[in-house]
Formats: C-alpha cells, sequence, structure tokens
C-alpha cells in the first residue's frame, strides 16, 4: 500500500500552476506555451518538464538527437548513439526511487547498454547500477563523510513484441547484487505486459518474484496501471526516441506509472492497484489537459511542458 500512497502523493500533491522560470533556451530561443503563447509552426522540440515549484527535466540536443537530460539535484542522462540508434545511457546522480516526489538521499550511478534484433528493434538492455551513500559526520565535526558504495546491481531486460502489431509486449527482468568473493547469479525478477487500445497503452501489469538457481519462482507482488479517457491530441513525449522513453521507465520501479508516456496520446484518466490483495481497488487520479494551437498538450497533472525550436 505504500507505493499507492506515493503516486497519490505524486500526481495530486504538485500544483498545476506553472512558474515562468526561463522565457529562453540556453541557446537564447525563445521557449513556447508560456504565458499563453499560441505555440509554434514548424519543427519542435521538448525542452522543459516544470512544476511552479521546481523544473523536473531539461532536454539538450545534439542536432536533430536528444543528447542529455538534466534532473533535479544535478542529476545528468547521458545519450549516446550508434548511427540513428541509442546504444547507450549513463546516469549520474539521484532517483526518487520511493515516488515520495523528492530525490534520495543515497546517489545512483548505472550505465545500459542497447542491443537491437534483425527487425531494428530494441531487443535488450544490460545494466550495470551503484548506489552510494554519504556517511554520516563524525562528532565534533558536522561535515558529512566521503560517500562510499552501498550495493552494486547488474539487470538484464530481454523486451519482445506483438508479432501481429509490433508494439512492445513485454519486458523480462533478471537481476542481482554483487557481492565480492561470490559468483554473481541473478536473484530476482520481474515481468511487465502491455495492452493497448489502438495505439495508446490502456493497461501495465507488473509481477516481482524470486530466482532460485536459475529458476522463475512465483511472483509474490504485483501491480496493475491503467490508461484511460485519452485525448486526440499530441503527447510531448512523441518528440523524444523510443528507447530513451524505455530507459526511463525502468529507471526505478515506481516509473512504471508513467507507462503512459509511450503513447501518442495522453489520459485523462490513471490508476494503481495492488493485484496482490483479495479484491484488489484502484487509487485513481484524472486531470484536464491544455494545450497550444498545434494541439500539442502543455500541461496535465501538475507538470507543464515546454517546447523550443528545433
Amino acid at each position: 500500500m505504500k507505493r499507492l500512497f506515493y503516486f497519490v502523493l505524486l500526481l495530486v500533491g504538485i500544483s498545476a500552476v506553472h512558474s515562468c522560470k526561463d522565457l529562453a533556451d540556453e541557446d537564447g530561443n525563445p521557449l513556447l506555451d508560456i504565458n499563453n503563447n499560441t505555440g509554434l509552426i514548424g519543427a519542435r522540440a521538448l525542452y522543459r518538464e516544470i512544476t511552479d515549484a521546481d523544473t523536473l527535466a531539461t532536454y539538450h540536443y545534439n542536432g536533430l538527437q536528444l543528447s542529455r537530460v538534466d534532473t533535479r539535484k544535478a542529476s545528468v542522462t547521458n545519450v549516446q548513439y550508434s548511427g540513428d540508434k541509442i546504444s547507450r545511457i549513463t546516469f549520474r546522480g539521484f532517483l526518487d526511487a520511493d515516488n515520495n516526489g523528492t530525490p534520495d538521499a543515497d546517489s545512483t550511478s548505472y550505465e545500459q547498454q542497447f542491443t537491437y534484433g534483425n527487425t531494428g528493434r530494441l531487443e535488450i538492455i544490460s545494466e550495470t547500477r551503484s548506489v552510494y551513500n554519504r556517511t554520516a559526520p563524525v562528532p565534533p565535526s558536522t561535515t558529512p563523510g566521503p560517500w562510499t558504495i552501498l550495493r552494486k546491481s547488474k539487470t538484464l531486460y530481454n523486451l519482445t513484441y506483438n508479432s501481429t502489431t509490433s508494439k512492445l509486449a513485454k519486458i523480462v527482468m533478471q537481476t542481482g547484487n554483487e557481492t565480492i568473493g561470490v559468483p554473481f547469479a541473478y536473484s530476482n525478477f520481474s515481468e511487465t505486459t502491455y495492452e493497448y487500445s489502438g495505439d495508446n497503452v490502456t493497461k501495465v501489469i507488473r509481477g516481482y518474484g524470486p530466482i532460485a538457481g536459475g529458476v522463475f519462482g512465483a511472483v509474490n507482488t504485483k501491480y496493475g496501471y491503467e490508461y484511460s479517457n485519452y485525448d486526440a491530441q499530441i503527447n510531448p513525449f512523441t518528440l523524444l526516441p523510443m528507447a530513451y522513453k524505455i530507459s526511463r521507465l525502468l529507471s526505478t520501479e515506481q516509473n512504471d506509472m508513467e507507462s503512459w508516456i509511450l503513447s501518442p496520446n495522453s489520459p485523462k484518466r490513471k490508476s494503481v492497484s495492488d493485484l496482490m490483495q483479495p479484491v484488489p481497488v484502484p487509487v485513481v487520479v484524472s486531470t484536464d489537459y491544455n494545450y497550444d494551437a498545434q494541439t500539442y498538450m502543455r500541461k496535465g497533472y501538475g507538470i507543464n511542458y515546454i517546447y523550443k525550436p528545433l
């Protein structure tokens, strides 16, 4: 139930009124959709996600390609390519792993390598991750001690697609912690399935369980996320690469609730349920969206989406 509480806290507790932080990007180009700007005619890029209290994400580009994403507490995601496909993503900074709206005190570093199949679709993501904790100050000093490693892990994601629609159908995760002097073995798994109405994601179910001797055990935790009342306008995340969006969803377990970013449109209603309960009771949140003149969504669920010319 803790996850359900954080879901509501994040989506309902954020104010829907944006601040006029900066009226131009780092190159001096005017930002779009601030103070009822009528929007952009022509190519655009997603530039920022903001609330009245904070900047959640700033997107940077090298030509037409997404190259870096800056998030809270000076966290940085770097995106590298092989040709026109993302080949590696690295993250250094702070995640909101418990989804309480505040980045964690622990620092996280991870690297994801991307492998594509013969059809050009992303099929495998291999990840190495380290989490660091800063030691408490030693009296009489009040200065915290150095960062020390808390844990290291390896994770493998296998992606499969619907043979008829070619849409993402399933992600199977295997993960385990690395321990010095102990042969590495995956110790836990998850299976995430996706359902659609047209091109929009309508339901995501993720179940977790243990791995023993390479064998998947029984699922002991399962959550369901549903999205409905989709609009017919343009989702801001259609401007970002699919591989990056999948990486974003996999950055924390809590990010499954953002799975609607894979859709071309935006849902006005979202819910999450603990499916291990005898009678699952969904927690539901809803919103009304605001759009610019070119039908790009610019505000919803307390987050404002800012664009710039591309």
